[in-house]
């Protein structure tokens, strides 16, 4: 969704980009040996919006996150992620097969986010009779797109940018009207014109594409990269891949457009980590420079 420009970032994130894209596994798709790990290792910025992979202790037989135990693989790694407003610390925890626990707290950075008061404007415009009619059955679609789990390795992989040009809007930002905020924005926007192709950022299944627009997303196609993390594009003009298509990174899988409530043609790249909204800047990394 349009949000309004500027590109104030916190130095925080700045100097944390070149490592909040998502690190490869180690040459041959190997973890460390065994023996050599005694604690967690991460690889990856610990800041609001940040996703971090993980490799769990030896032996270890279940990882808990916040509470809530999170899926580790094989080979022992894992990924975790912190929400716009995650607090300034998380617990995670691994219990290895002997019963002994290995325990950390985690220290999460903050981020300033860019705030607009606008105390001329009122927060939302009272919704059309339409738009309450048919909201409830797209949140339901989006909401069981997000339930499912497919085993896509895209999670491990650096994670390329869908399209590349002018961000538009930034993670984060929120706007308060008359002293009562809106709701923040949950992705980044990149400014392209109508028909630019949209390219997978990494490996994933899809787990939505809407044959028709929706209220305030437009056109909406969602990936599932497996782990819990999945994608978003919004505002789309054509999608390419059906509901269930294993798509690979850098396949294009559908164009920009200015569908549903948005001002211009432009690509809304939301990403989710089991509910948490995370920024795909810190995923990405910076954005390339182009000719155009």
């Amino acid at each position: 969704m349009k949000a309004a420009g500027g590109l104030v970032v916190a130095a925080a994130v700045l100097a944390s980009m070149a490592a909040g894209a998502m690190p490869v596994p180690p040459a041959g798709g190997q973890a460390r040996p065994a023996q050599a790990r005694n604690d967690f290792t991460f690889d990856g910025p610990m800041i609001q919006g940040g996703t971090v992979l993980g490799t769990a202790p030896a032996l270890t037989s279940r990882i808990s996150f916040q509470g809530q135990d999170v899926p580790v693989a094989p080979d022992g790694r894992f990924l975790i992620a912190f929400d716009r407003d995650a607090g300034p610390s998380a617990t995670i925890v691994a219990t290895r097969v002997d019963g002994s626990t290995v325990r950390r707290t985690l220290t999460v950075q903050p981020r300033a986010w860019r705030i607009e008061r606008l105390n001329s404007l009122p927060r939302i415009a009272q919704p059309s009779a339409e738009f309450q009619r048919r909201r409830p059955g797209e949140v339901a679609q989006i909401t069981a797109a997000r339930a499912q789990s497919h085993d896509s390795h895209g999670w491990r992989q650096r994670f390329m940018w869908p399209v590349t040009g002018r961000i538009s809007g930034l993670f984060g930002s929120q706007r308060i009207y008359r002293g009562e905020p809106g709701s923040y924005h949950s992705g980044v926007d990149v400014a392209r014109p109508a028909g630019t192709a949209v390219l997978a950022p990494a490996d994933g299944v899809v787990i939505l594409a809407t044959p028709s627009s929706f209220t305030l997303e437009g056109r909406l196609l969602m990936l599932d990269h497996g782990m819990g993390l999945n994608s978003a594009f919004l505002h789309l003009s054509r999608i390419d891949v059906q509901v269930g298509d294993v798509v690979r990174r850098g396949q294009t899988i559908g164009a920009v457009g200015a569908t549903g409530r948005a001002t211009g043609p432009h690509l809304h790249w939301g990403m989710r980590w089991r509910g948490a909204k995370i920024d795909p800047l810190l995923i990405a990394g910076s954005m390339p420079v182009t000719a155009d």
